[in-house]
């Protein structure tokens, strides 16, 4: 299970949008309507305004007879949520012409999925644990306290003494049998680039005097004894498997620890343990309810094959079955016939329906027919076996039942490998432009009953069907066409933060914030439709750029900040993605399956090859900054590829950097092909390969003109045109390499503090930097020098600065320098670790640009863990 440079575009974006506010005094503008979290009627006007969804379907008659943007303006406040935001095909603007839901000039409306919950009481003293009053029945995964998530009761992590037995796991510890209500704890563990989740059935006394914790057995199957393992395209290997215990969740007696809760949604209380200066009184305590915020849906939504033994294929005439053919098949099963004139047809409700087969030398012609009426001849004839091909493909049909009937004509064979239905008309919504709005709080609670079975990168398995699926997002679009995020802000989630799903095209996530999310920040398209071959149905032409995308995964750790499935012409473009559990950005999907069967052989996989073809290539990864990654998982990387590209594809200008662990920098996985990687700087490296390319399926690369501070590199690739790095040592960057660090990411950070992973920090000397510490540090790591002498170089523009270190007794004297003046030592040197210490400040500075140095003058240590700023 191995695994140049664009302008920010959200200048251009909020120009092109027309989103300036109206000039003071000037005249309602009658393509506006104005929204208020307490808004009723039917007027919408800026004094009277309106409900969001009285707007929404006041626009929708404004749009035919608009002569610009018809505009949504939404007031500051909260808008309380408990389903979703819902825009469909009629919701849609017209090109160049969007239909605009924005903000207010200078105000912050938030659509919000929480309940706020007051009315909290000290029940046990000595663990100081508080309870507060919900609905019976209240559902949650999550709760915020003063914006800050809490995490729910778990134990310690790896706890000792668990052995696997058949249905799960014993200890010799008596008193988890005392536990109240089993069936709501659920056992975690982290394993490679997975993790795994499985609710318990029970907790009962062994016959040894411990506890027998017995697995809910639908998800100990799917997560242990029988993991999902269709392999190519879907899966790389399958395992690993649940087999041990990271911690223990969601029992009450496991509450304790400050920041800590748990919810008993049967009886309708919440318990919390606040943290330290926390007063339940008045804090704001947020219990995220809704599952989604935001719902942008044309039809007909998602498409996924249906396998060839699907009730509804009739096959007439001298047809086979054949299973466990390992050709790459659908299910690893075809129907087959060698006789002219058999048939087989598909009675189905629709607009279009598509035909999978094989195509192959002894592959041969059909007739199409459509409601009796021939509609093309096809044929499955080509020098190469390939799996799962488009070989019918039917569209535009009226909306109703129809029946497709294949009859072979000509060739040794004619095999059906699987159908996709088209439900309804192909039609997505269109032209919605969503500006300056906040999304925040969500729940997603399949996950409490069925667990969390995980593939990679936030793609998991369907508990009951096994097929692929995704952790949902709070912000979604399905099958979208030019639909714009321009400066939204989606945090504080339990799900994932922006999905373009479904085949979604043309569309723009553009200086957005999304942070703190359960899942993955923003993903791009889908992993089930590899074998497209109408550009109607393809992931294409999708922008995510001048983004932050921080902290994703905080719940489901192997979810990444960016992931994007099969898609055409991708762009991701500056944006500054970093503090992941797991990878940062995460491209392609499919593993080896475009590789050819030689190059598959030569990995060592099992003769005949699982081959088939991918519509993915023509993206382009430029600009960005990825950093602080691999917090928890291993086996990825900041900028992380797999599977084939069938057209060449862009890897360049990226700064990747502060690798936690089990990390490749540039990781070109199984399959990737015709990347043109270049003009990327990879530093504080700790100890990975800056590039790995671990096997013969990785081919046709061409890797170039880059920068690093290792010399290390894996390449086993097939026919790879590999220059080594520039390695540059202690910081002494190239001018070439220092322009690359200069553009990348969304532009000069704002904001009263810079962590040490800023790119306005150059390190000179040996430094190594250190993540996921547990120490109190800002975003939990810091950058950190052994040698006298190292240095790390503030450059920012403001008034005042001041330094942030940790201070212990294996700290030092620190020089400060401050634009070029020396300013004395400070010292680190105290008896006991503290996190997050001033040491230097100044304030009352000329407007403007300047330096701040600090330097190592003695000590083991010194550590930079930020920068305030006013």
């Amino acid at each position: 299970m191995r695994r140049a440079v664009v302008a920010c575009l959200t200048a251009v974006a909020v120009a092109t949008l027309g989103l300036a506010a109206a000039p003071a005094g000037a005249a309602p503008d009658p393509g506006v309507l104005h929204v208020a979290p307490d808004g009723k009627g039917s007027a919408c006007g800026a004094h009277d305004p309106c409900a969001l969804a009285t707007a929404r379907d006041r626009a929708r008659a404004l749009v035919p007879d608009a002569t610009g943007d018809v505009v949504v303006e939404l007031s500051g406040g909260t808008y309380r949520l408990t389903s979703p935001f819902r825009l469909g095909v009629e919701d849609s603007g017209r090109p160049g012409h969007p239909v605009v839901y924005r903000a207010v000039a200078g105000q912050t409306p938030v659509l919000d999925g929480a309940t706020r919950v007051t009315g909290f009481s000290q029940v046990d003293a000595a663990q100081h644990i508080y309870r507060a009053k919900v609905p019976q029945g209240t559902a949650s995964r999550e709760l915020f306290v003063n914006g800050v998530r809490a995490v729910r009761a778990q134990s310690a992590k790896n706890p000792s003494g668990f052995s696997v037995t058949a249905t799960g796991f014993t200890t010799s510890d008596p008193s988890y049998a005392s536990w109240t209500d089993p069936a709501q704890v659920e056992v975690v563990q982290n394993n490679a680039w997975k993790q795994m989740r499985c609710p318990l059935a029970s907790i009962t006394r062994s016959a040894s005097g411990g506890s027998d914790l017995t697995v809910d057995p639908g998800c100990w199957n799917n997560n242990h004894s029988s993991v999902p393992n269709p392999s190519f395209p879907f899966n790389g290997a399958g395992l690993p498997s649940l087999n041990g215990i990271s911690w223990l969740e969601n029992a009450y007696q496991l509450l304790g620890t400050p920041g800590q809760f748990y919810l008993d949604s049967a009886a309708g209380y919440l318990y919390y343990v606040p943290r330290a200066g926390e007063n339940l009184a008045t804090a704001d305590v947020e219990l995220p309810i809704a599952p989604e915020l935001l719902d942008v849906a044309g039809t007909p939504g998602h498409l996924a094959p249906l396998n060839d033994s699907d009730w509804r294929a009739v096959y007439t005439g001298s047809w086979a079955y054949s299973s466990g053919r390992h050709l790459g098949d659908l299910g690893d099963d075809v129907h087959y016939t060698s006789t002219d004139g058999d048939a087989v047809s598909y009675t189905f409700s629709g607009t279009g329906i598509q035909m999978l087969s094989e195509t192959s030398s002894d592959e041969g012609s059909a007739d199409v027919y459509v409601d009796g009426t021939k509609v093309s001849t096809v044929s499955g004839n080509g020098p190469e076996r390939l799996a799962q091909q488009a070989m019918v493909s039917v569209t535009g049909l009226a909306k109703g039942t129809h029946t497709l009937r294949v009859v072979k004509t000509g060739g040794s064979y004619l095999l059906v490998d699987g159908f996709t239905v088209i439900p309804d008309v192909v039609a997505p919504v269109h032209d919605v432009t969503f500006s300056g709005l906040t999304f925040t709080h969500t729940t997603w609670n399949a996950p409490t009953a069925e667990g969390y079975v995980d593939n990679q990168a936030g793609v998991i398995w369907d508990p009951t069907t096994r097929a692929p699926a995704h952790i949902p997002a709070a912000v979604q679009v399905h099958r979208g066409a030019r639909i714009t995020f321009s400066g939204d802000t989606v945090q504080q989630t339990g799900t994932s933060g922006i999905a373009l799903a479904d085949q979604t095209q043309d569309s723009t996530v553009s200086g957005a914030t999304v942070t703190d999310t359960s899942g993955t920040g923003v993903s791009v398209g889908e992993v089930d439709d590899y074998y497209q071959t109408d550009p109607a149905l393809m992931t294409s032409g999708n922008t995510v750029s001048g983004s932050v995308v921080r902290f994703p995964g905080q719940e489901y750790q192997d979810a990444v900040g960016i992931w994007v499935g099969h898609a055409r012409g991708t762009l991701l473009s500056h944006n500054d993605v970093g503090y992941t559990p797991y990878s940062g950005i995460s491209l392609g999907w499919g593993w080896g399956w475009a590789s050819s069967c030689s190059l598959q052989a030569k990995q060592g996989l099992p003769d005949p090859c699982l081959h088939g073809t991918t519509y993915g290539g023509g993206n382009r990864i430029i600009g960005n900054h990825v950093h602080s990654v691999m917090g928890v998982l291993f086996d990825g990387g900041p900028i992380y590829t797999l599977g084939g590209q069938s057209a060449p594809s862009e890897f360049a200008g990226n700064v990747l950097s502060e690798c936690i662990d089990g990390c490749n920098m540039i990781y070109h996985d199984e399959g990737s092909s015709n990347w043109n990687t270049h003009d990327n700087v990879v530093r504080f490296s700790n100890g990975s390969l800056w590039l790995n390319l671990w096997t013969p399926s990785i081919h046709d690369d061409t890797i170039h003109d880059n920068y690093s501070d290792t010399a290390s590199f894996n390449n086993n690739g097939t026919d790879i045109d590999l220059q080594q790095a520039t390695v540059v040592t202690d910081g002494n960057w190239p001018a070439a390499a220092r322009a690359i660090i200069a553009a990348a990411g969304p532009g000069t950070p704002t904001g009263p503090v810079a962590d040490d992973d800023d790119l306005r920090v150059a390190y000179t000397g040996s430094w190594s930097s250190s993540g996921s510490r547990g120490d109190g540090d800002l975003d939990d790591g810091v950058h950190y020098a052994q040698q006298d002498g190292a240095s790390a170089t503030f450059t920012f523009s403001g008034t005042g600065v001041g330094f942030l270190t940790e201070t212990n007794s294996d700290e030092g004297d620190i020089g400060i320098t401050l634009d070029g003046v020396d300013k004395g030592t400070v010292s680190a040197n105290t008896a006991q670790r503290q996190a997050r210490q001033s040491l230097y400040s100044v304030s009352g500075l000329a407007p403007g640009t300047h330096t701040l140095t600090v330097t190592k003058r003695g000590g083991s240590y010194l550590l930079v863990d930020g920068f305030t700023l006013t």
